[in-house]
C-alpha cells in the first residue's frame, strides 16, 4: 500500500525530532528502572526464599484469562463491575486483563488437575482501572502464595505465617495482623441477610457513595472508609455470632496456631474482604506507618468453593497476595529496606586500550565476582570516578606498564559497610589474582565486621 507519508512519518525520515511526539506512559503505570528495580530484584529474592524453604513452588499464568474466570469473583464487587480491563479479540473471544490471581490460581488447578496439596507462589503484573495515588496504579504488582486441596486449619496458619516472615525478613515491625472468620455459605447467606435488614433501616446514615452498596454488596458497607458509613458499620451485626460449630472450631485453631507461632493478631469482625469467593479465615497485615485508606498492604483468606466455580472439583485453598508498590512505602515510612547502593564488588580500570578490562571482567563474572568497568577509553580519573559512582569495594587497575609486566594493581576502595579502609593498595601477577582478592576481601570484611563472608562468596 502506498501513499502520501503522514506528517510524524515525514519528521521521522528526515531526523526532526523536534516534530515527533514525546510519548510518556500511560496514566497509571510507570517505568521501573535501576536503583529502584535493584530493590524489586531484592524483594523478590527475600520472598523466593522463604516460599522455596516452606514448599512452594512457582506459577506462571497468563495475564490475560477468559472473562468468566474473574466473573467468578464477584459481579457485584467493584472490582468486576467497574475496574476490570475487557476487550474482544480478533476472533471475537471476550477477555480481561487480570485484576487478581487467586481466580487464575483456581483455573489452573482445575484445568491441570495437580497432585495435592498444591502449594504454589506468583508473582506479576495486574490491572484495575480505577483512580491513582500513592501505592495504586492501574497497573500494579503483586506477590502471592496460595494452598490449595485441604482444608486444614494449620495450612491457614502456615500461609499467614510465611506472611508474616517475609514482613519481619524485610525489616518491618508496624504491621499488625487482623483476622477474622466468613464461616461457610450458610454462614454468609444469613449474615448476608441479617446485615441488609439491619443496613435498610439506616440507609439515610449510611454516606450518599455507599448507598447503592447496600442492594448490590452489603458486606462492601463494613469496609468503608467513609466516615458515616464507619459508623453505621461499627453498630452493625457481627458475623462472627453466626458461625457453625464447625467453622467457629476451625477459626479457634487458626488463632491458637498463630499464637503458638508467635504471630500476634487481634480479631476484627468487620473485616470481611471484598471478593465473593471468600470462606472461613480472612486476614489482613495493615502498615501502621501508611494512611488509613491505603494502609492494607496484603490481604487473603480461605475461598472454599472457587475451584468448583471455574469447572474443577471440590477443593479448598487458602492463600494471601500483596502489593510490590505498597509493601515498598511501607519500607520507606518505616526507614527500612532501602535501595541497594552497590552494584558491583570489583570495578575495572584500563588505560591500556580496554583488553584488560574486557577480559579481566569476563573471569571474575565467571567465579561469582560483581565486576563491572568503563567503556570508550575514558581517561584514568575518569574511571576512578565511575568506580566510585559503582560502590564498589576494590579497584583493579591496568595501565601500561601492568599490560606489559602481566601484573594488575589492586586498589581498596572501602570496607563492605561502605566505610573507609587502610588497607594498602599491591600490585601482582595476573595468576595471583583471585588469591589476593580473597586475602583482600577478607581483610575488608573483616574491618566491616562482616564475619560471615557474604560479600565475594564466588572466591570461597
Amino acid at each position: 500500500m502506498t501513499g502520501t507519508p503522514s506528517e510524524p512519518a515525514q519528521a521521522a525520515a528526515s531526523g526532526d525530532a523536534t516534530a515527533q511526539k514525546a510519548f510518556r506512559t500511560p496514566i497509571g503505570t510507570h517505568d521501573l528502572a535501576p536503583p529502584e528495580s535493584d530493590r524489586w530484584v531484592a524483594l523478590m529474592g527475600a520472598f523466593i526464599g522463604l516460599a522455596d524453604r516452606a514448599g512452594f513452588g512457582y506459577l506462571q499464568t497468563p495475564i490475560f484469562e477468559d472473562i468468566g474466570v474473574f466473573a467468578r469473583i464477584g459481579e457485584g464487587t467493584d472490582v468486576v463491575g467497574k475496574e476490570m480491563y475487557e476487550f474482544f479479540d480478533r476472533s471475537d473471544r471476550h477477555l480481561a486483563l487480570r485484576p487478581e490471581c487467586t481466580a487464575s490460581v483456581c483455573r489452573a488447578f482445575a484445568q491441570h488437575r495437580p497432585t495435592t496439596p498444591w502449594k504454589i507462589w506468583y508473582q506479576g503484573p495486574f490491572f484495575r482501572y480505577e483512580a491513582p495515588q500513592a501505592g495504586r496504579y492501574r497497573q500494579f504488582h503483586q506477590i502471592g502464595a496460595e494452598t490449595l486441596g485441604t482444608d486444614d486449619a494449620d495450612a491457614d496458619v502456615e500461609i499467614i505465617a510465611l506472611a508474616a516472615d517475609f514482613f519481619a525478613a524485610l525489616g518491618l515491625a508496624q504491621v499488625p495482623l487482623v483476622l477474622n472468620s466468613m464461616g461457610d455459605a450458610d454462614t454468609r447467606a444469613a449474615y448476608g441477610e441479617a446485615l441488609s435488614v439491619y443496613l435498610q433501616r439506616r440507609v439515610g446514615d449510611v454516606d450518599s457513595e455507599d448507598r447503592d452498596k447496600i442492594e448490590r454488596h452489603p458486606l462492601r458497607i463494613l469496609d468503608s472508609k467513609r466516615e458515616a458509613t464507619a459508623a453505621v458499620a461499627a453498630e452493625a451485626p457481627q458475623i462472627t455470632d453466626f458461625l457453625s460449630p464447625t467453622t467457629a472450631a476451625h477459626f479457634e485453631r487458626v488463632r491458637e496456631g498463630l499464637d503458638a507461632l508467635g504471630v500476634s493478631h487481634e480479631v476484627d469482625p468487620k473485616l470481611v474482604r471484598g471478593l465473593d469467593y471468600y470462606t472461613r479465615t480472612t486476614f489482613e497485615f495493615r502498615a501502621a506507618s501508611l494512611d488509613a485508606a491505603q494502609d492494607t498492604i496484603c490481604g487473603g483468606g480461605r475461598y472454599n468453593g472457587l475451584v468448583e466455580a471455574l469447572g474443577g472439583p471440590p477443593t479448598p485453598g487458602i492463600g494471601f497476595a500483596l502489593g510490590i508498590e505498597r509493601l515498598l512505602l511501607a519500607c520507606d515510612a518505616e526507614g527500612v529496606f532501602e535501595v541497594p547502593t552497590q552494584r558491583a564488588e570489583v570495578w575495572v580500570v584500563d588505560i591500556a586500550g580496554g583488553a584488560a578490562a574486557r577480559d579481566l571482567t569476563h573471569d571474575l563474572r565467571s567465579v561469582g565476582i560483581r565486576a563491572d568497568r568503563a567503556f570508550d577509553d575514558r581517561s584514568m580519573r575518569a574511571q576512578m570516578r565511575a568506580a566510585d559512582r559503582s560502590g564498589a569495594e576494590i579497584a583493579l587497575i591496568v595501565g601500561p606498564d601492568e599490560a606489559g609486566a602481566g601484573t594488575v594493581t589492586v586498589r581498596p576502595l572501602r570496607r563492605p559497610d561502605g566505610g573507609s579502609t587502610d588497607e594498602p593498595q599491591r600490585t601482582v601477577a595476573r595468576t595471583d589474582l583471585l588469591g589476593t582478592l580473597r586475602t583482600v576481601f577478607d581483610a575488608l570484611n573483616a574491618a566491616a565486621g562482616d564475619t560471615d563472608g557474604s560479600h565475594s562468596s564466588g572466591l570461597d
